[in-house]
């Protein structure tokens, strides 16, 4: 992508090289955008840090996700913007920038697969590959207005891409409809082994609590249209209580994987950090085992919990995050308290990991707002397929 022709930032300024594709496939057409967490022959991976940009060199061999999509026609068009080392949730880096949010400039663009989303909410890319750790997929999809999924847990390869928390991260993707999202998927999954046939829709009743007003309304009126199309939805609860200490332990264990994973790093090389990273590595070293023990003990409980709700045929219609994405000239308390609500919604698939597909609902304070679908897991293709429907219905 020519840097003249990237009016919302999305794509990373490097140097062109020629990345062959298929001639012929099912996504011959489509235009792929690349988060730069992903090897790509002939570019460096940078990791959304100068350091790591410095000691990448150029890759000889696509990561094998980009492989797969290349080889079914896709054409690659760039690598595109993400958060530093993937650790942040709203899009904005301190060293390279921050894209634009195509469909509501004033708001941020969600990451940390930031560059991504833009991509194919801006119409530079039709399709872009993401990681989702703790919500980077899920999140940018439902703030800039475009349909994202985060997949069951390992079921697409990360060879060849940055990690982060390894028992968190996922390799997820975007397209700006459902027809796009399903082509994709059906090169990404090829068959479900899990399949929903006759899917219960669930509503997560505390999931919907501290839902901004008009976000919720928005939700209600969608399930009011799904109980016209399916009847009644039964109601559930998926934190039984423990909402804040089902939190405190994705902070925990997230944060002990990533200082596992980039801890003797840190120390190493001292890089500097933006804003957020530093703070969250320094939380990362006062998790004690005793505290990781804990958190541990209470992601194992949610997991059997949401496991007897789910079952092989049950299907949560969740929110994404709470509200509205933040405007980018709100201050720093606005963007810790966001992160921290929004989290609360986007660790349950995490924790669990279970399948979620985001899909566009409307608009609340004039930015994008989405809805979403969290089942079985290796339902990934079904469950894009429900969204279809109801996507089309709840609009």
């Amino acid at each position: 992508m020519l840097p003249q022709l990237d009016r919302y930032r999305a794509f990373l300024p490097y140097p062109s090289a020629d990345v062959p594709s298929s001639a012929e496939g099912p996504l011959k057409g489509l235009r792929l955008a690349v988060k730069d967490l992903f090897d790509v022959a002939g570019y460096p991976t940078g990791c959304g840090n100068p350091l790591m940009l410095a000691a990448s060199g150029t890759k000889t061999t696509h990561a094998p996700a980009v492989a797969k999509l290349l080889s079914a026609g896709a054409e690659f068009c760039g690598k595109t913007h993400t958060d530093e080392l993937a650790w942040s949730l709203y899009g904005v880096n301190a060293h390279f920038g921050t894209p634009v949010n195509p469909a509501a400039p004033e708001h941020i663009p969600g990451g940390s697969s930031s560059g991504s989303a833009a991509a194919v909410a801006g119409h530079l890319a039709d399709i872009a590959l993401g990681t989702d750790t703790g919500g980077s997929v899920r999140a940018p999809a439902s703030f800039c207005g475009i349909w994202g999924i985060r997949p069951t847990h390992a079921r697409l390869p990360l060879d060849g891409c940055m990690p982060l928390a390894p028992s968190w991260d996922a390799c997820g993707f975007f397209a700006r409809d459902g027809e796009t999202m399903e082509r994709v998927a059906n090169v990404m999954f090829e068959v479900d082994k899990t399949p929903l046939k006759d899917p219960r829709l669930l509503v997560p009743e505390d999931m919907l609590d501290g839902i901004e007003a008009e976000g919720r309304r928005l939700i209600e009126t969608a399930i009011q249209h799904i109980e016209r199309w399916r009847g009644k939805l039964e109601r559930v609860n998926v934190y039984r209580g423990e909402r804040e200490a089902i939190y405190t332990a994705f902070r925990e264990i997230q944060a002990a994987e990533v200082l596992g994973v980039h801890g003797d790093w840190v120390e190493r090389y001292r890089p500097p950090l933006g804003p957020g990273i530093a703070e969250r590595f320094d939380f990362a070293r006062g998790v004690t085992k005793e505290a990781l023990r804990h958190s541990q003990e209470r992601r194992a409980d949610l997991v059997r919990h949401l496991d007897e709700i789910i079952e092989a045929d049950g299907v949560l219609v969740a929110p994404v995050v709470h509200d509205a994405p933040l405007r980018r000239d709100d201050g720093p308390a606005k963007f810790d308290s966001y992160r921290h609500d929004a989290m609360k919604l986007l660790c349950v698939s995490g924790h669990t990991g279970l399948p979620q597909v985001v899909f566009p609902l409307g608009r609340v304070h004039g930015a994008p707002f989405g809805l979403s679908l969290i089942g079985p897991k290796g339902a990934d293709l079904s469950l894009i397929s429900l969204a279809r429907e109801i996507a089309e219905i709840a609009g």
